[in-house]
């Protein structure tokens, strides 16, 4: 009886190894198209940078910070080179001032295909090429030849056989948009009507994003009074405070989601509902003259933060909660060689020697630039969190969390000074520093961040400090408790796909341990 039970369990095992040789590729598979499908954060790279990086420097720094995306203004044939075998994706750009002679030729289009794209591809990963920038509303001279230029590079990636591999579109200017809120009201320039109908009819044949310029910034520097700056930053409102649109009563707690909406209505107003949103440029000025008082590095971090955060919490718009716009931001470096005003040279989330104009609170959406240039980082509490939920994120640091807590014990050396939030900083960058920094680690519920300051003081040394000796001492991990209730912190989150593939092997597991003692 009991060989016949092995037998039977040998039988299974088999089985499910059969299975899982079988179905893992195809779990595989999906898991990567998701990938693929999973919206993303780039970045826009200008050039007008004194001492601008070296293209091998570049690149060395885009690995770093974990970017996988750009948009280049023209194609840049350095920058191009280095990036091959990166797997880092590249929009490559027309400027407007080629769009006339590769409007007027195909020979003029097919050349320019082979020379910057398919002379690259797919070494480079080259996605998109865009053609111009806000043709219609910054020079509408131009506005002719826009389309001409735009099939005649498409007929040329169809020969070269990348059209479907690559996209083309062209990015527009918000301004494009008219009456934007309500969302629900809005349409496009109707004076634009001749242009608009043949592009949105070749996006949605050939399946192309629609790619739009959308800057909260300006909306709310142009409507101060109306538009609130919460709203403008993605911060928090009380729902009395949320704009509503009267026609669909769907409430938006963000400009930059309004502006999106107001773009997919406009379409739909010329009856296409099947081209998906790109925003190929959105961002916040960190420095500006005193007509801008509202650019600074608090709101710029502010923006950027939220906006990275919307973006991986996939949480879409009101209108269309299942589909997320991917961004480009703008953009990479301040470009210290733009004209006037001050803020056009403050757009950057680097200086150009590739040190950081600001941190980015970016912790726990994943490796995007959660990276710094200094080699070293640290996890510190976050300001304005209530003593009572900070002490529960302790309790969890220094007990299931294991992190050593020895050092602010009364009398030691990191006790001073005696508060909740000082003794949680050095419980979340002990935790942080032992978990390798790992993605994830620097969170406690929202209430940690990453920065790169060292925050030891004194004779106060944190883990991973370059003042840290090699002489430590352990001792058994303890908090003094203010009663509040543990935390309960999770770092990682398995996808549904996942989940249900642990579930199958879980319950075949099942069945072979009760085939085997029932």
């Amino acid at each position: 009886m009991a060989n016949s039970k092995l037998t039977a369990i040998f039988s299974l095992l088999l089985l499910l190894l059969a299975a899982d040789s079988t179905l893992l590729p195809e779990f595989a598979e999906i898991k990567q198209q998701r990938k693929r499908d999973e919206p993303y954060v780039g970045v826009n790279l200008g050039t007008d940078v004194s001492n601008f990086l070296s293209p091998t420097d570049l690149v060395a720094f885009l690995q770093l910070q974990k970017i996988t995306h750009v948009r280049l203004y023209d194609a840049n044939s350095d920058i191009l080179r280095a990036l091959a075998r990166t797997k880092i994706r590249v929009i490559v750009s027309v400027p407007n001032n080629q769009l006339l002679g590769i409007g007027s030729s195909n020979a003029t289009a097919a050349a320019w295909i082979r020379r910057n794209v398919a002379a690259y591809y797919p070494q480079t990963v080259i996605t998109a090429v865009a053609v111009g920038d806000e043709v219609l509303t910054t020079i509408p001279s131009s506005s002719p030849v826009l389309m001409p230029a735009i099939e005649s590079l498409y007929s040329a990636l169809v020969t070269a056989r990348l059209h479907t591999r690559i996209k083309i579109s062209t990015p527009h200017a918000a301004s494009l948009v008219l009456d934007p809120f309500p969302p629900s009201q809005a349409f496009f320039n109707q004076s634009l009507t001749p242009v608009l109908s043949p592009l949105l009819q070749f996006l949605s044949r050939t399946q192309s994003p629609l790619m739009m310029n959308l800057y909260p910034y300006y909306v709310f520097m142009q409507n101060k009074g109306v538009v609130p700056l919460d709203n403008s930053l993605f911060k928090p409102l009380a729902p009395s405070k949320e704009m509503v649109d009267p026609n669909t009563l769907l409430h938006y707690t963000s400009v930059f989601d309004a502006m999106i909406d107001a773009v997919y209505f406009s379409m739909k107003n010329l009856n296409f509902t099947d081209i998906v949103v790109l925003v190929t440029e959105t961002g916040w000025p960190s420095k500006g003259d005193s007509k801008e008082p509202y650019a600074t590095t608090d709101n710029a971090d502010t923006y950027n933060s939220n906006l990275i955060k919307h973006v991986f919490d996939r949480s879409g718009t009101p209108l269309h909660p299942e589909l997320t716009s991917s961004v480009y931001i703008y953009e990479l470096f301040n470009e210290d060689l733009r004209s006037p005003p001050v803020s056009e040279a403050n757009w950057g989330l680097f200086y150009g020697n590739s040190t950081p104009v600001y941190l980015l609170h970016v912790s726990g959406t994943g490796t995007f630039l959660a990276n710094d240039t200094t080699n070293q980082t640290y996890c510190v509490a976050e300001d304005d969190v209530d003593s009572r939920t900070l002490q529960a994120a302790l309790d969890w640091a220094c007990g299931p969390g294991r992190a050593n807590c020895s050092e602010i014990q009364p009398g030691e050396t990191c006790y001073q000074p005696n508060n909740v939030k000082n003794h949680a900083s050095y419980a979340f960058n002990n935790y942080y520093q032992k978990e390798e920094r790992a993605e994830g680690s620097c969170d406690f519920k929202g209430v940690a961040t990453i920065t790169t300051t060292d925050p030891s003081h004194g004779s106060c040394i944190y883990p991973g400090s370059k003042q840290v000796s090699n002489n430590t001492t352990e001792r058994v991990n303890s908090t003094v408790s203010s009663g509040a209730y543990s935390l309960r912190y999770t770092s990682t989150q398995t996808s549904a796909l996942d989940n249900g593939l642990c579930v199958f092997l879980g319950f075949t597991l099942s069945l072979l341990f009760c085939s085997f003692i029932c």
